[in-house]
């Protein structure tokens, strides 16, 4: 691609995600938000107490709440231990119960990681496919030029990848399309997230505008980006007005990455 091919697919590609998320959320993303208002959040505490029992977990929840699912957890299935919160009503000094709440301590709990369970399927995210072929090493490569280190751990998971400043760690046994995708977003952190700017942005903002420089650049070597990125960027609230702001910032760096991994051809 020549120097102007690059910029058009890319305000190409950044007009396309405008559009979909004018369009509002997709039934894929809705389904999935109800889905998750349904499962309870975790504290640090229980998450490390889940990955030491079971490393691969990536959605657990109590053996009612996948009842409500239609999913069943499989008999003789080992539950995996949590701590629970005990909540009371405080009572005031006449020994009547005031509305005040507070927490009398915690007792164990179990849950269960669906894996252990059978039944209806679960709504899932729409995700990006196709083949990246030699993009991927390109890629790759272009991510050590800027003197970061790529690993791979399903210690980070339910996340695909991380970026932590000099260093990204991707999921194991992505897809084709998922690893190219997740590395273009990660490295997008890096390029434009582990800097000093990092202090002047939101998480909703550096998630917006890591996962729309993934989508351009998907776009732009040819993958079905179905509707994963407007989801995903629908997910941490960024809209249309969000992605304008960060425009200059999104485009010079999809163009940065496209013009590495797709070489000018020298005869055109």
């Amino acid at each position: 691609m020549t120097h102007s091919e690059v910029k058009q697919v890319a305000e190409d590609a950044i007009t396309t995600l405008i559009s979909n998320l004018e369009q509002g959320h997709s039934d894929c993303l809705v389904r999935y938000l109800q889905a998750m208002s349904r499962f309870h959040r975790y504290s640090w505490n229980n998450v490390l107490l889940i990955s030491l029992q079971r490393a691969t977990a990536t959605r657990v929840a109590g053996f009612q709440t996948w009842h409500r699912f239609g999913r069943f957890v499989r008999k003789g299935e080992k539950g995996i231990v949590i701590l629970a919160p005990l909540v009371g009503k405080k009572k005031s000094e006449d020994d009547s119960e005031s509305e005040a709440k507070r927490l009398f301590g915690f007792r164990a709990a179990y849950v269960f990681d669906v894996s252990q369970t059978d039944g209806e399927p679960l709504p899932e995210f729409a995700t990006v496919q196709g083949d990246p072929a030699e993009h991927t090493e390109r890629l790759k490569a272009f991510v050590s030029e800027q003197r970061t280190a790529l690993d791979y751990s399903d210690d980070i998971r339910p996340a695909l990848g991380v970026s932590r400043g000099g260093a990204i760690t991707l999921a194991c046994g992505l897809s084709p399309a998922q690893e190219f995708s997740t590395l273009a977003h990660e490295l997008a952190h890096e390029k434009l997230h582990r800097t000093e700017r990092r202090t002047q942005t939101t998480k909703m903002i550096r998630e917006t505008e890591a996962e729309a420089v993934a989508f351009v650049v998907c776009r732009a070597i040819g993958l079905d980006t179905n509707t994963a990125s407007s989801d995903y960027i629908s997910l941490y609230d960024g809209n249309r007005d969000t992605l304008t702001a960060s425009l200059d910032f999104i485009q010079s760096t999809a163009t940065a990455i496209l013009r590495a991994i797709t070489p000018e051809d020298p005869l055109r």
